[in-house]
């Protein structure tokens, strides 16, 4: 019944989505005075149909994708040409770059709405530095920079965000230096931190838990997966039990990961709490070779006023050009030979897959199941702006690009040189729906 869910929630999600990429292209239309004959809510038989202004509205059965008809068709189907100035195509090019222009334009700003209401309901990590941990790199350097500095660049390449930033700390080389560019919040001047690698043991309890969160009633790592191999063999923690100290040391403390740095152990005294009551076991920990994080934790905020919010939706803004540094990273990824190449794209039996995985995972919260979802659509809806900007014939990327072409040349191209440029996009749209399906086939037989 999860896939079904699944599957119902991102053709909705995709129809919604499609159809105010339509609607953008509508109201701009509307506002220049320029003609349109029909707007169609979904596609497929019309369930719903009415005649507002001139204009032939309906909704249709399959909520999978939405258009708007500019040009006026015969009984047989075919295009009536006409010479009346209020046509789309007798518009100056101005305007009809401005209605190209509007559906992608719309999906980008209903992204940005979409994490700006996120950050407003549940705060948000800025690019700006927030604390240092011992044994990182970043401690290593922590007299070159302060606390409070905002990043402005790793490796050289701009980040915006900390979807951004994290993404290219993880594609980066890990055992390599990596220069990072921080502005300061005093004098707003730029300048670069390296920060160097370190080889060293730690000590692993070889379970999964939530090290991150300790806000439950016992201010512990809930466990989630036990490795059969802890305590040389013999499994002391289960699933379901939470962790709250180590030799004596909080987990929830502050400078405990600074103190796991520190521990040459061959036994740990581990306080663990199961069914509510507190245990205390002596586990054999499992030390590893592992290299130091960078280190760089990022300052989180909570709106709590009008002002803040304001904060916040710029922040939000800033997320398109965080996703497209993103694709770009993950691009280089792959010529360098670092990530697979069917990672990236997604088509809709990826997607599909992903929000099967968010409404199947038992461990997560409604809400936060929910709040994973809406984060989805608003990836989603800036990554259908970006496509759509594509030269492909069926999206605005061709348009805009031959109108663009006659703004330059100062006259349309011949119906030769279109029909050249439609087939080229044919053939590409064909090979990149095909390479969207091959690519979430591997997915799920390879894993990401």
């Amino acid at each position: 019944m999860n896939i079904v869910r699944s599957v119902i929630i991102v053709v909705l999600m995709l129809g919604v989505l499609a159809t105010l990429h339509e609607l953008g292209h509508y109201l701009v239309a509307r506002l220049l005075k320029i003609k349109v004959f029909e707007v169609s809510i979904f596609v497929g038989p019309k369930l719903l149909r009415w005649k507002h202004k001139g204009v032939d509205f309906s909704i249709r059965l399959i909520p999978v994708g939405a258009y708007v008809r500019f040009t006026e068709v015969d009984e047989q189907g075919y295009v009536v040409e006409s010479k009346d100035p209020d046509l789309l195509i007798n518009q100056p090019r101005i305007k009809r770059l401005l209605v190209s222009l509007a559906g992608p334009f719309v999906n980008l700003l209903l992204g940005t709405v979409v994490f700006a209401m996120l950050f407003w309901f549940n705060g948000y990590s800025s690019v700006n530095v927030d604390k240092t941990i011992r044994g990182t790199q970043l401690y290593n350097v922590s007299s070159e920079y302060n606390v409070g500095d905002e990043v402005r660049a790793i490796n050289g390449r701009r980040v915006y965000t900390a979807f951004d930033l994290d993404f290219e700390i993880d594609s980066a080389d890990q055992g390599a230096p990596m220069t990072v560019t921080f502005r300061s919040k005093e004098t707003h001047k730029n300048y670069d931190v390296t920060l160097t690698p370190e080889f060293k043991r730690r000590p692993m309890l070889l379970i999964t838990a939530e090290t991150l969160s300790t806000d439950n009633d016992y201010k512990g790592w809930l466990v989630h997966s036990v490795e059969p191999e802890q305590n040389k063999g013999n499994p002391v923690l289960k699933v379901g039990d939470y962790v709250t100290h180590v030799n004596g040391k909080a987990v929830a403390d502050e400078d405990f990961q600074e103190y796991l740095f520190t521990v040459t152990d061959e036994v740990l005294q581990v306080t663990y709490i199961r069914d509510d009551v507190e245990y205390e076991a002596e586990i054999i920990p499992e030390y590893v070779d592992y290299v130091t994080t960078r280190g760089i934790y990022l300052k989180a905020h909570k709106i709590t006023s009008a002002g803040e919010f304001f904060e916040a939706f710029g922040y939000a803004a800033k997320m398109p050009a965080a996703l497209f540094n993103i694709t770009v990273t993950g691009i280089k990824s792959i010529i360098a030979g670092r990530e697979k190449a069917y990672n990236l794209v997604s088509g809709p039996i990826g997607i599909t897959t992903m929000v099967n995985d968010v409404v199947k995972d038992e461990r997560d919260t409604v809400s936060e199941k929910l709040y994973t979802l809406v984060m989805l659509t608003g990836v989603i809806s800036i990554a259908l702006a970006y496509s759509n900007l594509l030269p492909i014939p069926g999206l605005d990327g061709i348009q805009i690009v031959l109108i663009l072409v006659e703004m330059v040349i100062g006259r349309k191209l011949s119906e030769k040189a279109e029909g050249k440029l439609t087939v080229v996009g044919f053939v590409l749209i064909i090979l990149l729906v095909i390479f969207a399906l091959v690519s979430d086939v591997l997915r799920i037989i390879f894993g990401y």
